[in-house]
């Protein structure tokens, strides 16, 4: 779960920018909280996010338990030259991780949450995030 400060912007940096679907939400007027749950292709075996906007909470200190979210991807290159288009921030380029030979790259999303984009063995050339 993240707590963004815009329930809205959150949904499209997830639907447009990383190609998640929203696959529900709901809004709790008595506790004033609004959740939206994205994903990929809406598959209940794959792993959701869940959005959390508390009325009235703008922003939020990550704090330092945070680290960030893992998306495998088919090709990182491809997928980071996709997220730029549609306007997002890639905040490291694809390349080989320091050390290894697993590429990797990362995004950070409206509310400054990082997501590292992993690239799966063997299958470069995906025309990108799925």
């Amino acid at each position: 779960m993240l707590r963004v400060g815009n329930l809205q912007r959150s949904i499209d940096f997830y639907t447009h920018v990383l190609g998640m679907q929203l696959l529900r939400r709901s809004e709790n007027p008595d506790y004033k909280y609004s959740l939206a749950f994205v994903g990929y292709e809406g598959n209940p075996a794959q792993a959701e996010i869940e959005l959390t906007y508390n009325w009235g909470t703008d922003s939020y200190e990550m704090g330092t338990a945070y680290g960030h979210i893992a998306l495998s991807v088919p090709d990182t290159y491809a997928a980071c030259e996709k997220i730029k288009a549609s306007g997002g921030n890639v905040t490291r380029e694809a390349g080989p991780v320091k050390g290894g030979s697993t590429v990797i790259a990362f995004v950070t999303d409206p509310d400054g949450y990082k997501i590292e984009l992993i690239q799966r063995p063997n299958e470069a050339g995906g025309a990108g995030l799925r």
